[in-house]
């Protein structure tokens, strides 16, 4: 008989899942390991992990990135950029590639990016790096338009995402504030060799650790993979997990689960959290009156106030004097017994990145 769970138990074991309660003392690789985390903005993904670690500060990440390469940042899930386990990124592009360079082919066509082209344009980028070493999108630009590669507007950077499917490169050492790229090959040696079925198998276990209670559509939403294939990776690792009802919908989780928190429990996310990113539906997260608050459109996702697994506020943040103010806008009014939980995780912020923070409070959205 599934368990049956209602919709607060659920967002619970969502929390645990996602590390966010308890948090973890796991190091940042293990941490990526487990969770995946987007990445188009760096210095958001970063403040991810500080929300489910015990202790990590922004160094840590940067030293797990640049010196030690246990985590890579490249393009993977839904074609977008994460931090993954560097011993994942060959099977995850294995499976994951292909796909995602399938679905670009409509966007090659428009900017004139056809097969030829992009080999051409891979093949350029391979040698600069083999003999460059790390190099800006803007110098990766300027080599492939010195050979007629065609590199306006978005042109580079669906080159540079190609070839990253491709596996070809990654992200390497920052350059300042200015991102760099690397070969692949240079940067991490060869991860195991998985066959589709047994990729699809790990990919589907890795996803339940990280989201459950959840569903193949949100399976199929957060990778990008087709339903079918969803279903199958979910089918193969069946035996492992349990099957629960939320609210009557079925739904999947590892068996193991904690107790429920005996506190509310508060957390400050950042911009693009893949706590946000993981599901097909954003309910209940996030209520439909407040949801543009959150997903501003173009890809856009803001600073975020969790408390018990539902969003409560967006906030934003302003350096002045060497010191840090976030400035909560809560959707609704705030009990007065969350606010030192907020203020913590505030000085929290302040403690990962190194510069003293303090908490302001703007007006709820309801009273605006």
């Amino acid at each position: 008989m599934r368990l049956k769970l209602t919709q607060e138990r659920a967002l619970q074991l969502r929390m645990q899942s996602q590390r966010l309660h308890p948090r973890t003392d796991a190091g940042v690789a293990q941490l990526v390991r487990d969770l995946g985390v987007q990445a188009q903005d760096l210095a958001a993904a970063t403040l991810a992990l500080r929300a489910r670690s015990h202790g990590l500060i922004a160094d840590d990440i940067r030293h797990a990135l640049e010196s030690e390469h246990s985590i890579v940042r490249t393009w993977a899930m839904r074609g977008t950029m994460h931090l993954v386990a560097a011993e994942d990124v060959g099977w995850l592009l294995g499976l994951l590639g292909p796909l995602f360079i399938a679905k670009s082919a409509w966007r090659y066509r428009q900017l004139g990016l056809d097969e030829e082209v992009r080999t051409a344009a891979t093949g350029i980028i391979r040698r600069v790096l083999a003999t460059s070493g790390p190099q800006t999108r803007a110098e990766l630009a300027a080599a492939l338009a010195a050979k007629g590669i065609p590199v306006e507007g978005q042109a580079i950077a669906h080159l540079v995402g190609h070839a990253a499917l491709q596996g070809v490169i990654c992200s390497g050492p920052r350059r300042g504030a200015t991102s760099t790229y690397v070969l692949l090959e240079d940067w991490i040696p060869p991860g195991p060799a998985l066959d589709t079925e047994q990729s699809l198998a790990e990919l589907a276990l890795r996803y339940i650790g990280a989201y459950g209670p959840a569903t193949a559509g949100d399976l199929a939403r957060w990778s990008g993979l087709p339903m079918a294939q969803a279903l199958a990776g979910l089918q193969s690792i069946a035996d492992r997990l349990e099957e629960v009802e939320v609210e009557g919908a079925p739904a999947w989780m590892l068996p193991h689960r904690e107790a429920p928190p005996d506190a509310p429990v508060v957390r400050l996310l950042p911009s693009y959290d893949t706590y946000l990113l993981g599901y097909r539906s954003r309910e209940p997260i996030v209520a439909s009156a407040y949801a543009s608050r959150v997903h501003l459109g173009g890809g856009q996702i803001k600073p975020t106030l969790l408390v018990d697994g539902r969003l409560a506020g967006v906030w934003r943040s302003a350096r002045r004097r060497q010191r840090l103010t976030l400035t909560l806008e809560p959707f609704e009014p705030l009990d007065d017994h969350l606010l030192p939980a907020i203020r913590d995780e505030a000085h929290d912020v302040g403690r990962f990145l190194g510069t003293p923070a303090e908490f302001a409070m703007a007006r709820p959205m309801s009273d605006s």
